[in-house]
């Protein structure tokens, strides 16, 4: 497991989400000017380029947007060889589904990994850290079967403007209604209380 005092500079908030929603924006408006296999293409250089500045600020690379990285190359790369969008719909589905396995394994063995995953500095006694990874482990699966859902019923560019400006409102107000459960189990600075005393 990484810990909070991982040497790497912390990421400006507004960069971050440039980087995680730039390449979903050029996916969309790429793909409602020329199609989907251009758009592919597109999504693939911008999250490689994404991965870079997240290094190059950061002098670190989080564990989520390097596997979407690797991801989105491959299943963008099998999409043009076979000329065959199915691959690149078939993406958020097999990656989300992943995460979501190796949460829940982890988990059953007694090792909640969401720290790793997450990216996350946050510090939280061992019930919380066993309850949120539980919580986005089924949260990853639910993921999964909304893009299955998605690409196998509806049109393709719906399921890009469903990937690009979807799923991140679902994740965030997901995030968002875990806050109570974060602030129950968060670990205080010990050296606060004879501070306020």
């Amino acid at each position: 497991m990484t810990t909070p005092d991982q040497k790497s500079a912390p990421q400006n908030p507004t960069l971050k989400l440039i980087l995680e929603m730039g390449p979903l924006v050029a996916f969309f408006i790429t793909n409602w000017k020329f199609g989907i296999f251009p758009a592919t293409g597109v999504l693939m250089a911008c999250v490689v380029l994404a991965l870079i500045v997240s290094w190059v600020t950061t002098k670190h690379l989080p564990v989520m947007p390097v596997v979407t990285c690797v991801a989105v190359v491959f299943f963008g790369a099998l999409t043009f060889v076979f000329q065959d969008e199915l691959f690149i719909k078939l993406k958020p589905t097999i990656v989300n589904s992943m995460f979501g396995v190796i949460l829940l394994g982890a988990l059953a063995f007694g090792k909640p990994l969401l720290p790793i995953v997450l990216d996350s500095v946050m510090r939280l006694t061992d019930e919380g850290w066993r309850k949120l990874t539980l919580r986005w482990g089924i949260f990853f699966f639910v993921l999964a079967a909304l893009n299955e859902i998605v690409w196998r019923t509806q049109t393709t560019d719906f399921w890009v403007s469903f990937k690009a400006f979807g799923i991140m409102p679902v994740t965030i107000a997901f995030a968002l209604a875990q806050l109570p459960l974060i602030m129950k189990h968060e670990l205080k600075d010990e050296t606060k209380p004879n501070e306020q005393g």
